[in-house]
């Protein structure tokens, strides 16, 4: 098949974006206030009313579907609600931009991203159970959101790339390793030793809209080499990495965001990798990084 370029709001480059604040949403304390009442009420998008910020979480779905793909709320008062209303207000926003993707054999809505001691190369280690750093990578389904409840004392900074204009820099600079994006590759979910945790796709697929979905993790690229009948990945594929590598570091690609208590970062898969870098956190338990991840279809 023929790579070419593709184009649209997806492919931003940093500088167009990190001094803008069009893709930054600050709460106002309406719509504060409608939060703390719904989060007392459920989880639901359909009991988790919000009259007047409805609209605005309709408007970020846009953004996220159809714009750059990537959208930042700020301002959710979880300084103000306890740990199972901070739930109920991460599932309800969301609800109102995706329908919620159970995460895991037990189906759990969300995730708690904080450090339990797991190893980071463990073979069914989960990249939101350890504090190490996660290369850039999509999360699986159409949208990942993180709700900060408490940062690291430090670290643990947040990096977003668009994968749009990652593979177009592949294409114009590596048009024989663009090829190698659309190939089948082996990816490991992590969910033991025995076959089912290993599978085969491409990085890159096309989309209908003429656009394009890039699917990445070194992480578990790399782990899936220990499944048994998993060849070593080719030299080609080994350059491409380790041109991914060197783009997602390059800061006219990369854009840091710092989450602070009440940032709610919404990430479209398909059109942006995300990372994060070590952190250490503080000794008191209460005071420890807390992050919830919830998994959305659009």
């Amino acid at each position: 098949m023929a790579v070419t370029e593709v184009s649209g709001p997806a492919g931003w480059m940093a500088a167009e974006v990190r001094d803008g604040g069009d893709w930054q949403v600050h709460l106002d304390e309406r719509a504060q206030r409608e939060i703390l009442d719904a989060a007392r009420t459920g989880p639901g998008a359909g009991r988790f009313r919000l009259p007047t910020l409805g609209p605005v979480l309709r408007e970020v779905r846009e953004r996220l579907v159809h714009g750059r793909g990537f959208v930042l709320l700020r301002g959710v008062p979880v300084g103000e609600l306890s740990e199972r209303q901070c739930e109920a207000a991460a599932l309800g926003l969301t609800g109102h931009v995706g329908q919620i993707i159970p995460q895991g054999p037990d189906g759990a809505p969300l995730r708690h991203v904080r450090d339990t001691g797991a190893d980071p190369a463990g073979a069914v280690t989960r990249s939101y159970q350890h504090s190490g750093r996660l290369g850039y990578h999509s999360d699986p389904y159409d949208a990942v959101a993180l709700l900060c409840l408490r940062p690291a004392r430090s670290g643990g900074l947040s990096s977003i790339v668009s994968s749009v204009a990652v593979h177009n820099e592949v294409v114009r600079t590596r048009p024989d390793l663009a090829q190698v994006l659309y190939q089948p590759w082996w990816h490991d979910r992590r969910t033991g030793d025995g076959p089912d945790s290993f599978y085969t796709k491409p990085l890159c697929t096309p989309r209908p809209d003429g656009g394009v979905s890039f699917a990445y993790g070194p992480d578990y690229l790399r782990s899936a080499l220990r499944g048994a009948g998993v060849p070593p990945l080719t030299p080609a594929q080994a350059e491409v990495m380790e041109l991914l590598d060197r783009l997602t570091a390059d800061p006219r690609f990369a854009l840091t965001m710092d989450l602070r208590p009440g940032d709610l970062q919404l990430l479209n898969n398909h059109v942006v990798l995300h990372s994060r870098t070590a952190y250490t956190d503080h000794p008191q338990l209460e005071r420890r990084r807390h992050l919830l991840r919830l998994w959305l279809a659009t």
